[in-house]
């Protein structure tokens, strides 16, 4: 029986599941974070869907990160990663709801929007409450149309939501809900496997 996104990574979160999803996307997280921070000074950071704060704890160590913060709709992945980070900012909300008390440079995420019901109104949210004017947008997705290696997963991991879309169709997403400069590449390409799907955009 399938079950919510959130139900099967709390699970993962007490198995010990989390640290494979952290090794196995290091690469594609590492590529967009250096591409989103090249040159800048002073920026803001939110990992949406931190899981258990990997992301968020590369990027604080980074000494142009001035506040870097964490959102996950799973309680046991946000306790995880208070436990393991005591420097940075993490918070328990569904990421529909949620929006900053003051407005951020860069919104990252990996491997979470094709989790949501409606990812087209979850990019129209980041893009109106989470970002600042100039801000950036950059996503990683595994899950798509192209990469046909990935179809299986939803019955491998008995997960109800998982919407699979193509990069044209992503792209609409982005440049409908408002963003410029929208831009999508593969990266990590091999063997019956098209890469990370990265899409990004500025507000």
């Amino acid at each position: 029986m399938k079950r919510a996104p959130i139900e099967v990574f709390s699970d993962w979160a007490e198995n010990g599941r989390d640290i494979g999803m952290e090794k196995g996307h290091e690469n594609s997280v590492t590529h967009m974070l250096n591409f989103a921070t090249k040159g800048l000074n002073n920026f803001s950071f939110i990992d949406a869907g931190c899981g258990n704060g990997w992301a968020v704890r590369i990027i604080g160590n980074n000494p142009n990160c001035k506040k870097a913060i964490g959102i996950d709709g799973s309680k046991n992945m946000i306790k995880k990663a208070k436990d393991l980070d005591k420097k940075n900012t993490y918070i328990y909300s569904d990421l529909m709801k949620w929006k900053p008390k003051i407005k951020i440079d860069i919104v990252h995420s990996m491997e979470v929007f094709y989790y949501f019901q409606n990812p087209e109104k979850l990019i129209k949210h980041i893009n109106r409450f989470w970002l600042k004017q100039g801000g950036r947008i950059i996503i990683g997705i595994d899950y798509y149309k192209e990469n046909k290696a990935s179809h299986c997963w939803p019955e491998e991991c008995g997960i109800s939501i998982m919407q699979l879309l193509s990069e044209k169709e992503w792209n609409s997403f982005f440049k409908i809900a408002g963003f410029k400069n929208v831009k999508s590449w593969r990266v990590g390409e091999k063997d019956n496997w098209s890469g990370t799907l990265v899409l990004t955009g500025t507000k």
